[in-house]
Formats: C-alpha cells, sequence, structure tokens
C-alpha cells in the first residue's frame, strides 16, 4: 500500500506507472510491457496479474496521448457529416462508428459541416492539425460528392456517398437491390397492379426504381407509364401522388400496392387511401423506405419498410478505416453496397381477389 500512500501524500493526482511498479513491487519497464501489449514471453502470468491488480487499485490507466506518441497514433478518428443535427437517421450512423471505434479503442471526434463545402475542406484541416488517425466522411443522403481538400492525406472513408473522382473507399447503401425487394414484398403477397410514388432525379430515387423494374421484368410485369409517379420526397408528394393514381379509377382498375419512395412518402399515401375510402392493406398495400424512427411504427396501419443500414454502414465504415490505420495500408476505392433489411409490419397484405 505504499504507493497509494505515497500517491496521497504527494498530491501527485492521477496515478503513474512508476506508482503502478512500486506497489506492484517490479521495475517501470515490467509495467510498460504489460499496457503497450509487449508482456507475454517477457513477463510471467503472475507477475502480469500482480501489476494489474496494483494498477486497478490505485485506478491507473495508460495515458492515451503519450501513447500514441510512441506509436505516432492519437486513438482518435474523425467523423465530418454535412447534416447531423438535422438528419433523421444520423444518429444510427453515427453510434455505428463510434461503437465500433470505441471497441478499438478509439475515440470519434465529429463534426457537422452543415453542408458548406468552405466547413468541410477547414474541418478536415482542423482534424489533420489534431493528428486523428483517420476520417470518415459522411452523408446523410446518398449523392455524390466533391471529396474535401485533405482528405487524401490521412487515411480516408466515405459513407453513404459517393466520391466524384472515384477516388477514395465507400460504402452504401444496396439501394436497387433494395427496390427488388420491396417489389418482391409486394409480388410474394400476389399483387400483380402496382406502382410507385415519390421520388426524385437523385441516386436513390433511380436506383430503386431500377430494381422495382427488374423484379417485375423477372415476373413479365410492366408498370404503365402513369403509375410511376415522381412527387418528391415529403408527405405532400405521396398524397399527390396516391391521389393521381387512386382517385376517381375503378377498383379493378387501380394499382393494389404501392411502392413509396419513403416512409414520408407513405404517409402521404396512407392519408389519401384514408380521405378516398379506401382500406389499408384489404383493398391497398403499401410498402415504405428508410424504416424512419419516430415515424413508420406509428403510422395507421404501421408501416411496412425497407430499412436503410445507416448503423451498419457506420460500422463498416469505421471497420474499414480501423483496418487501414492498422495495417498502414490504403484500402482500395471500391464501393461496399449493404443490404437493406425488410422490417414487417401490417401495411401489406394478399391482394384483393377481382
Amino acid at each position: 500500500m505504499g504507493g497509494t500512500e505515497e500517491k496521497r501524500a504527494t498530491g501527485s493526482g492521477r496515478p503513474t506507472s512508476r506508482d503502478v511498479a512500486r506497489l506492484a513491487g517490479v521495475s517501470h519497464t515490467a509495467v510498460s510491457f504489460v499496457f503497450n501489449g509487449r508482456a507475454e514471453g517477457n513477463l510471467s502470468p503472475a507477475t502480469q496479474e500482480r501489476i494489474r491488480r496494483a494498477a486497478a487499485e490505485l485506478g491507473y490507466r495508460p495515458d492515451p496521448v503519450a501513447r500514441g506518441l510512441r506509436r505516432r497514433r492519437t486513438a482518435v478518428i474523425g467523423l465530418v457529416t454535412d447534416e447531423i443535427a438535422s438528419s433523421p437517421f444520423a444518429g444510427r450512423l453515427l453510434r455505428g462508428a463510434m461503437e465500433t471505434a470505441w471497441d478499438s479503442e478509439h475515440l470519434v471526434l465529429t463534426i457537422d459541416s452543415g453542408g458548406d463545402p468552405a466547413k468541410e475542406d477547414a474541418a478536415v484541416a482542423e482534424l489533420l492539425d489534431r493528428r486523428v488517425d483517420g476520417i470518415i466522411y459522411a452523408a446523410m443522403s446518398l449523392r455524390r460528392v466533391r471529396v474535401p481538400e485533405g482528405l487524401h492525406r490521412t487515411h480516408s472513408v466515405l459513407a453513404n456517398c459517393l466520391p466524384e473522382d472515384d477516388s477514395l473507399p465507400a460504402v452504401i447503401p444496396a439501394e436497387r437491390a433494395g427496390g427488388r425487394t420491396a417489389a418482391r414484398l409486394l409480388l410474394d403477397a400476389g399483387h400483380r397492379r402496382v406502382a410507385m410514388v415519390g421520388g426524385q432525379d437523385d441516386l436513390a430515387s433511380v436506383d430503386r426504381l431500377r430494381g422495382f423494374r427488374d423484379a417485375l421484368r423477372a415476373e413479365g410485369i410492366s408498370v404503365p407509364k402513369e403509375w410511376v409517379v415522381r412527387t418528391g420526397g415529403e408527405i405532400s408528394g405521396g398524397y399527390e401522388g396516391a391521389t393521381r393514381v387512386l382517385d376517381g379509377v375503378p377498383a379493378d382498375r387501380r394499382p393494389t400496392g404501392l411502392f413509396c419512395y419513403n416512409d414520408r412518402v407513405a404517409a402521404g399515401v396512407l392519408h389519401a387511401a384514408t380521405r378516398l375510402g379506401i382500406t389499408v392493406p384489404g383493398e391497398l398495400s403499401v410498402v415504405g423506405y428508410d424504416d424512419q424512427e419516430h415515424m413508420a411504427a406509428f403510422l395507421t396501419p404501421p408501416l411496412t419498410s425497407v430499412a436503410l443500414p445507416h448503423r451498419a454502414m457506420g460500422d463498416a465504415a469505421a471497420r474499414l478505416l480501423l483496418d487501414a490505420i492498422d495495417t498502414g495500408r490504403t484500402p482500395p476505392a471500391t464501393v461496399r453496397r449493404l443490404a437493406c433489411p425488410v422490417i414487417s409490419r401490417a401495411s401489406v397484405g394478399p391482394a384483393p381477389s377481382r
């Protein structure tokens, strides 16, 4: 207990590795071996255990800054994104990245640029000045991005976006496969008259529609041009699109299944169906996309949705980055696409028999 008493007597505050060595009755080098991962082959298991017990008794933790300087690392990775504050999906992506980093004894320093390219460049420069071990650049909506200046000066990975110059590795959702999944949900329930509502001219809209058409084409089904309605990504767009394909159309000639660009659009579709007296899922089945937190499960009826894998993207991007940091090798500038799982609820039912 002499080390504990000495530390308290000197008022030195944070215990040091020399305090641990004195309490354990070993050399300072032996303590360094234990906490730098070099104990095996140099110290007996009993000595290692004695050192760890002494460290626990003192509340000693290795100084991450000093350890990082020795290893030329800081155990910190940066995450720059365009809209953490306003996106409903940012928390999932951040959790995935932060938990994976934490498991590898790394912290994540996060900066929200607000989508301002100048702020992005400044944020990356600031992270480089702080000598982070690597950087994840994340976008909250899938798109091609200008790579912020400075990302090529360290290990970097993109999440939920693609580089305009194809110069960096990226982790994104498998959107085309997600569109096929949505179509299959309706096809497997017996629907043959299906429409797609919502979307715009972005990457996600294009790929989801392609996947949707892929699945229908495989079944020999074509979608009438007027049943693919691009009305944006908001509730109002869903209401407008559903009204255009459902209002005033005889039951035997209107679609029995609707695939929506996202859950907000699906909310508008459900509202329109209620106004038109069309029951869901009795007369119309509805599939959303995104599985938006605090929305999809609380609609009436609760919405079947194809989920965006935001948490998995954060995890995968962090793993890719940490592997590059550990090996010192830059990962190839390839695109990894993650599956979009189905969250089944009550908005899809068998096709009505007509």
